[in-house]
């Protein structure tokens, strides 16, 4: 299937890694043009280098999102590149484990890395996806429908992405631009992989995870969750606003008592 992406300009938050690299890639992939915006260097230039050899722009922003001027810049530096913005696609942040305990600041800090850039990168880029008529994805967590204990600050920035998925789909109708939203629950990702094998048993660890994933019993792939978000900025996705898809195998929504087991999954030493 064609989706229509050959030559579109894709700004990409945290695309040198796990799902955003699956997302970096597969926009490339499908011919579109990549501003992938990372704190870090090495990866985001790495990515640079091996699509420039091969005669595709995926230019790397370094920029810290946490900074509003950060964000600024980095769409003017997108547009001076490109001279245009399709897509927008909001992916970085982290669970960064700031509890109820931790205090306003430290709250505030969780809201900084995880929702306040998305809002800043939407109205940086605001007027040239008015004028491409283009598309916003945000990529949110299940977190955010069911909570998980000692994250108050991901959790309340994952549902304020998807409040304000469904209040910028409204807002911007009359301008044909979508808004959509992606929720990923149990994805393997470097990241993931990385808090498994600091367990006494990884293996075990992971079985126990995969055991309460329905479908198929699996951690949901970065690929999948990159093949959801790339089909929304898709032209194959053109009548998609204001609408958060689960991409979890049945994860979220399914009934516990179906699909829990009786232990709890320790990840500790």
């Amino acid at each position: 299937m064609d989706l229509g992406l050959k030559g579109k300009v894709a700004v990409v938050t945290g695309g040198s890694k796990g799902i955003g690299e699956a997302i970096t890639r597969t926009l490339l992939t499908e011919g579109a043009q990549v501003a992938n915006i990372n704190r870090s260097t090495a990866e985001g230039e790495s990515l640079e280098a091996e699509y420039q050899a091969k005669g595709q722009r995926c230019k790397f922003i370094q920029a810290d999102l946490t900074q509003i001027q950060a964000c600024e810049r980095a769409v003017k530096t997108a547009l001076d590149e490109f001279g245009r913005i399709d897509i927008l696609i909001n992916n970085a942040g982290v669970n960064d484990g700031v509890s109820l305990s931790d205090g306003p600041d430290a709250f505030l800090g969780s809201l900084q890395r995880n929702l306040i850039h998305y809002y800043a990168m939407a109205h940086y880029a605001l007027n040239a996806l008015k004028e491409s008529q283009g598309a916003i994805i945000n990529v949110s967590s299940k977190v955010a429908a069911t909570g998980q204990g000692g994250t108050s600050g991901y959790a309340a920035s994952k549902g304020g992405i998807n409040g304000m998925t469904r209040e910028w789909a409204l807002d911007l109708a009359a301008d044909n631009i979508r808004v959509n939203t992606v929720v990923p629950a149990e994805t393997w990702t470097p990241l993931y992989a990385e808090l498994i094998d600091q367990s006494a048993d990884p293996a075990a660890a992971r079985k126990q995870i995969e055991d309460i994933i329905p479908l198929g019993k699996r951690f949901t792939t970065s690929q999948e969750i990159a093949d959801m978000v790339v089909f929304l900025a898709s032209q194959r996705s053109l009548h998609t606003t204001g609408q958060i898809h689960y991409v979890d195998g049945g994860y979220t929504h399914l009934d516990r008592k179906y699909t829990s087991g009786s232990n709890k999954v320790d990840l500790s030493k």
